[in-house]
């Protein structure tokens, strides 16, 4: 049986169009929910929209439509980025389903009838566009008197009746928790961050409010509304069948990987791991977090109309140039700058001339010297050893720092193999060795495919259609492009078809 991988991105919030930043985390995900399947596991792949709070509710108001149209509206533009982007996601919740409401009522009465939950009233800052509460501490001071959040979002004093969840009597069992899973909060920064915010001392949080409507009402006192974060996180378990723990999907929980955003962190590295024991369910594996990206140096805003529309970017410079860019950028977990030059000049450095004219000079000259016949292996020199070896031990390099979530790293794992390609073509110089020695312009040439079959198979989690097209070039067949099959070599004298360039330069107008 096939071991089972289950991986989240965040649910987006619909109180906006989907940004770059979206994309980027899904991505991500993406990437390896298919990187996964094509190393022999099971996986299931989440995505989706959350729908409920007073964020949402305001910004319906503001649109002049009912919450419900606003959300419809909203998360359908969520779904088209996820097709756009090539995202290949098992499912895709709303927080408005009603399997959702089903699984946060019973997951709500579970935490009540442990003990968990108690009345009582909430009194302090709040700030709506983040939907959290902050201590005074957090909180930086203005010039007028007013209060922002360390995320910049305004701040407001807040008085209402509130349920409150017994956050303060799980502080020593998170740090349990963190201590004997050093990798549960990615990365470094951010684990740090979370300890010394547990160690600080938990209090407890208020998981109600009274003041607005929209959301999943409070079983047994419908005047309340579930805080968004609780009604947020338990979509995890939704979409594994809970309450029905011998549902089918359950056997992928607990999740291995959750991926979020770094404002995010506190609540799935805190709050979601004590909700969970508190309900006596098992905790999710890992919870790792992406930085944010500016545009040209500056923070995306609508105001200064720099925010960046993933979806107008793959029209303009295809989608896989665009998978790649951003995962090849910046290491993952640190914040990017998206640089439209630094764009250009990735994918015609790397994908055109690095990659794309490799296989285009290795394919062509098969296509005018071997017939367009794929030539078998004669007697291998040093060279050729050397450089089949690292075909060879691609996947596991690749592997290894995938699994450490470094995606630009496993990407230079790739093109330190391109390089020697490259280096290996000028060297051996096959197009002379056609008049003085043709079995060995054979060889070189075959070496060289082999090569490239490894690399394109390593690269199709990252760039799906192109590295599809460079396998078809390759006589690889559909059924043979997942990583075990790399240890079947390809049959001398298949027929391949005419090469074809992959990556066009970009040039720009």
């Amino acid at each position: 049986m096939k071991p089972t991988f289950y991986i989240t991105t965040p649910i987006y919030y619909v109180n906006g169009a989907p940004h770059i930043g979206h994309a980027y985390t899904s991505i991500a995900a993406d990437v390896l929910a298919r990187w996964k399947r094509l190393d022999g596991f099971d996986v299931f792949f989440l995505t989706g929209t959350d729908e409920h709070g007073q964020k949402v509710e305001k910004a319906a108001e503001a649109a002049g439509v009912a919450p419900q149209v606003f959300a419809d509206r909203v998360s359908a533009d969520f779904r088209d980025m996820a097709v756009q982007m090539g995202i290949t996601n098992d499912d895709f919740i709303r927080t408005t389903e009603e399997r959702h409401r089903r699984s946060c009522t019973a997951l709500w009465q579970r935490l009540a009838d442990r003990g968990q939950i108690y009345l009582d009233a909430y009194e302090g800052w709040y700030a709506v566009r983040d939907e959290a509460f902050y201590g005074e501490d957090e909180l930086a001071k203005q010039p007028d008197g007013s209060f922002l959040a360390p995320t910049g979002a305004p701040v407001e004093w807040v008085r209402e009746p509130s349920y409150f969840f017994k956050l303060s009597a799980w502080g020593d069992k998170l740090l349990e928790l963190y201590e004997s899973h050093p990798d549960f909060v990615g990365p470094m920064a951010r684990r740090n961050e979370v300890l010394s915010f547990v160690k600080a001392g938990l209090t407890d949080i208020s998981i109600s409010r009274t003041s607005f409507s929209w959301g999943i009402k409070v079983p047994g006192d419908e005047t309340h509304v579930m805080y968004v974060w609780l009604d947020a996180l338990t979509n995890y378990i939704t979409a594994m069948g809970y309450p029905d723990e011998n549902a089918e999907k359950w056997r992928y929980w607990p999740a291995d990987l959750h991926l979020v955003g770094k404002e995010i962190v506190r609540f799935h590295a805190i709050f979601w791991p004590a909700f969970l024991m508190a309900a006596g369910l098992p905790v999710p594996k890992r919870v790792y977090s992406h930085g944010w990206w500016t545009s040209e140096g500056e923070k995306m805003s609508k105001s200064i109309g720099n925010v960046i529309d993933p979806r107008a970017l793959v029209e303009e410079f295809g989608l896989d140039a665009v998978r790649f860019f951003l995962l090849r950028e910046v290491p993952f977990g640190g914040d990017g700058d998206f640089k439209r030059k630094a764009l250009i000049s990735r994918l015609n450095v790397e994908l055109a001339n690095d990659l794309g004219n490799l296989a285009q000079r290795s394919l062509s000259l098969i296509a005018k010297n071997c017939g367009g016949v794929l030539p078998g292996l004669g007697e291998t020199t040093e060279d050729d050893q050397n450089l089949l070896a690292g075909a060879d031990a691609l996947t596991g390099e690749m592997r290894a720092k995938l699994d450490r979530l470094a995606f630009s790293e496993a990407l230079e794992e790739a093109w330190k193999l391109i390089r020697a390609g490259n280096g290996y073509i000028d060297r051996q110089a096959p197009w002379a060795l056609r008049k003085t020695d043709f079995p060995r312009m054979e060889t070189v040439l075959r070496v060289l495919v082999d090569l490239l079959r490894a690399v394109a198979t390593n690269l199709r989690p990252f760039m799906p259609a192109s590295m599809g097209k460079m396998l078809d070039q390759l006589g690889v067949s559909a059924e043979a492009r997942g990583f075990a099959d790399l240890a079947q070599k390809l049959p001398a004298g298949v027929a391949l078809p005419a090469p074809q360039g992959v990556f066009p330069r970009f040039v720009e107008e």
